[in-house]
């Protein structure tokens, strides 16, 4: 431990940059982090604050929610088996506001479930992102699907799908505003697995995320970003502690001649990865915090303190492999050897 440290502070510099290139990373890969969950939430809130359970869709659809249509017989069938389950519709559409603005909405519609929304005809429940644009409850608005107006009852939180604010309506308004007498899901909570029903595809939570268009494309992308971003920390821990063992070949060898252990070679070079990397981390952590905590309304960001964790250990581990793989050479180094090198 006292070696460690007193080989930081005769070479602060070197650390610091070390330091420094850390923190730039993780920052990097915590708002990165940030925006691919504020993406993922702003996708499909609606289907990720439901329970664990099953969604049944259409063969026919091919995977795709808007062609999916539920036999009715089907429909009652499934309900009636599992009086907890619920079929529901979601269309994306519009909605003018009280200025005649155009809203790009998903319209929802469901039977009676406390896992939706249950409205009267002609009323809707909003996302509260609605009421920022300055929708009130009491508003009357209209669609140019819907041939009568719209009574804003009230609004929800963290109610999206595909980056649209969710309107719940009632079921007979869907009828008439898409021509659709069956509902296009069925969703039975709280179930790993039922008998398979002739006609339909069955779906878990995560794969059913992954039919929401763009949803799987869009986190794959931003996922990848993050994961190779940590690997490129590890990568710089390797290179930069194999740069440093290089260079004192020579101590290390004074060392092993006068009994310091390959062991404690390696606790030295291990606290020095675990304060740089915990100093790093702390400020990288504190500022995507704020920045959590400071963004604007709009801006799909949505950064957990679990997932800040996960990836701190990430960072931790990663830094641990790279720094013990490129401390191989002081295993293999011979005392002699080194002091010779040393002294060339």
């Amino acid at each position: 431990m006292n070696m460690a440290w007193k080989e930081m502070k005769n070479n602060k510099m070197r650390f610091m940059i070390l330091g420094s290139i850390v923190f730039l990373v993780s920052l990097l890969t915590f708002i990165i982090s940030g925006l691919a969950n504020g993406l993922s939430q702003d996708n499909s809130a609606l289907i990720k604050d439901l329970p664990d359970g099953l969604f049944f869709m259409s063969k026919e659809a091919e995977h795709t929610i808007n062609l999916s249509k539920i036999d009715n017989d089907i429909q009652v069938k499934l309900l009636n088996k599992h009086k907890e389950a619920v079929a529901f519709s979601i269309q994306m559409g519009f909605l003018n506001d009280k200025d005649e603005k155009q809203q790009s909405v998903a319209f929802v519609t469901s039977t009676e479930s406390q896992l939706f929304e249950n409205v009267q005809r002609g009323e809707v429940v909003l996302d509260q992102s609605m009421q920022d644009k300055g929708i009130q409850v009491g508003d009357s608005l209209t669609s140019n699907q819907y041939s009568g107006k719209f009574l804003v009852k009230g609004f929800v939180d963290q109610k999206k799908f595909s980056h649209a604010p969710v309107v719940f309506i009632n079921s007979e308004d869907y009828k008439d505003m898409y021509r659709a007498t069956e509902m296009q899901l069925i969703f039975v909570p709280e179930k790993k697995s039922l008998d398979a029903v002739k006609g339909l595809d069955v779906f878990t939570n995560k794969e059913f995320l992954n039919t929401i268009s763009s949803y799987k494309a869009e986190q794959t992308s931003l996922n990848m970003i993050v994961w190779f971003l940590v690997v490129i920390s590890g990568m710089l821990f390797g290179i930069f502690f194999y740069m440093m063992n290089v260079q004192k070949m020579g101590l290390y060898g004074i060392l092993k001649a006068i009994g310091v252990k390959t062991r404690t070679l390696f606790k030295m070079m291990w606290t020095q990865m675990i304060v740089i990397t915990g100093m790093a981390l702390t400020i990288s952590i504190t500022l995507s915090q704020a920045f959590n905590m400071l963004a604007p309304k709009d801006m799909p960001f949505h950064l957990t303190l679990e997932t800040t964790g996960q990836l701190s250990t990430v960072f931790f581990m990663i830094g641990f492999i790279g720094s013990t793989i490129s401390g191989i050479q002081i295993k293999k180094v011979e005392p002699l050897q080194a002091i010779q090198q040393g002294e060339v």
